[in-house]
């Protein structure tokens, strides 16, 4: 999400003027902030420090999570002259824009205006897009402090995010992912009948040669007509990222997650029989407050029959002024790490078992970085024989769970 925003944020500067250049070497920097845990916290304020440190006379400006929770707290960073909240992000640039030297002549598009005026594929060092069509979150999670620091959800109409998809095609890129903080909920504060379902239907009728990645999507808003999308059509990633975050149904109710146990497994059970070359990954958290060494059994008993193929595992991170802040009993450092390490395990072992099964096929993937690399539809990432150009289409042979060989060009999808 927080990649999304800040390439509409490079796009305003390039747009009134800003040339990219090193934070050594930079008039501005600004830092755009997460706070999903305390190291995204500390991640931060080291990164403000470092910045200050090599670059005395930088101006930053600070927004994101950590900078609406915070703000005392960053404005008091070195070279710190401007803090944002994110309900001011998308007008950042405008309201900087003058302070800073940048020319304010041309009409403020915004957060809702087309991405992309000036992107080209490999801004940023990214080859696909990522387009944020959904923010804030009305879930209440019991760990998360997101929804306070985003705020209530705010979908962008479809028919911007149509034209954002037709500027991204027209710049070069190939590939768009999907993002929101909560994007199972698009639409829904639109009182038009706008869904997420219809928006990625719509994508998937588009007719220009342009992959769509739906990016994290919380398990009860993967509907079926969604998974019946992406089965039919070329234009949908064979990619689901579904947060479990607990194998056990006593700890999801004291996450305040709305789905149990069984009806993940049942999900994942109908993507994989439906697309059996699909990737599906997840992210777990370990060490919950009350998560009890049975609770943890749970979660590696299932993650022992579920077909995943990749692992995001966070050590559980107390977040103040969330419900979980004030649950007992705590689970001790060390265990939290262990169980971290064990289910990290186990996240390698499906990604290893995937790729394995994946040697032998042809892949159609997109060439990235320095065109060494390519990126599969189902998010494997290959290591190529040959050179190509950066954010082509190729046809790949996998050769071992690492590398490929390209074997024609792909022509349309």
């Amino acid at each position: 999400m927080n990649q999304a925003d800040s390439l509409v944020l490079e796009d305003d500067l390039r747009a009134r003027g800003g040339t990219a250049v090193s934070p050594d070497e930079a008039d501005l920097v600004v830092v755009n902030t997460c706070s999903v845990t305390a190291s995204a916290d500390q991640s931060a304020r080291q990164t403000i420090r470092r910045i200050a440190r090599s670059n005395p006379s930088v101006r930053v400006v600070v927004t994101g999570c950590y900078a609406t929770r915070r703000p005392d707290e960053v404005s008091e960073l070195p070279n710190v002259i401007r803090v944002v909240t994110n309900i001011g992000k998308d007008a950042l640039v405008h309201s900087v824009a003058e302070e800073v030297g940048l020319t304010t002549a041309e009409q403020f598009i915004g957060g809702d205006g087309p991405c992309g005026r000036t992107l080209q594929p490999g801004v940023a060092g990214r080859t696909a897009l990522t387009l944020r069509v959904q923010t804030g979150c009305e879930e209440r999670c019991s760990y998360c402090i997101i929804p306070q620091t985003r705020g209530a959800s705010r979908s962008r109409p479809r028919a911007g995010v149509l034209r954002d998809v037709r500027h991204a095609v027209a710049a070069g890129y190939k590939e768009v992912a999907l993002t929101g903080v909560h994007l199972g909920s698009y639409g829904r504060d639109l009182h038009d009948s706008s869904s997420l379902t219809g928006l990625v239907r719509a994508l998937a009728a588009i007719d220009d040669d342009v992959l769509f990645r739906i990016s994290s999507l919380e398990p009860m808003d993967c509907t079926n007509e969604i998974v019946d999308i992406v089965a039919s059509s070329p234009r949908l990633a064979p990619h689901f990222h579904l947060p479990l975050q607990s194998g056990s149904d006593h700890v999801l109710r004291m996450m305040q997650r709305p789905y149990s146990v069984s009806y993940y497994s049942r999900l994942v059970e109908r993507i994989t029989t439906m697309i059996p070359h699909a990737a599906v990954g997840s992210d777990i958290i370990v060490g919950f407050p009350g998560e009890t060494p049975a609770d943890f059994a749970e979660t590696l008993a299932l993650l022992g029959d579920i077909p995943l193929t990749y692992l995001h595992v966070f050590p559980y991170s107390d977040r103040p002024g969330t419900v979980a802040s004030r649950l007992r009993p705590r689970v001790d450092g060390m265990e939290v790490r262990e169980r971290a390490r064990r289910v990290r395990a186990i996240g390698e072992r499906m990604a290893r078992h995937f790729r394995q099964a994946q040697v032998g096929c042809t892949v159609r993937a997109l060439t990235v970085d320095d065109g060494q690399s390519a990126v599969s539809e189902n998010y494997l990432k290959l290591r190529l024989d040959v050179k190509r150009a950066r954010n082509e289409w190729v046809d790949v042979r996998v050769e071992d769970e690492h590398r490929g060989r390209v074997v024609v060009v792909a022509g349309g999808l």
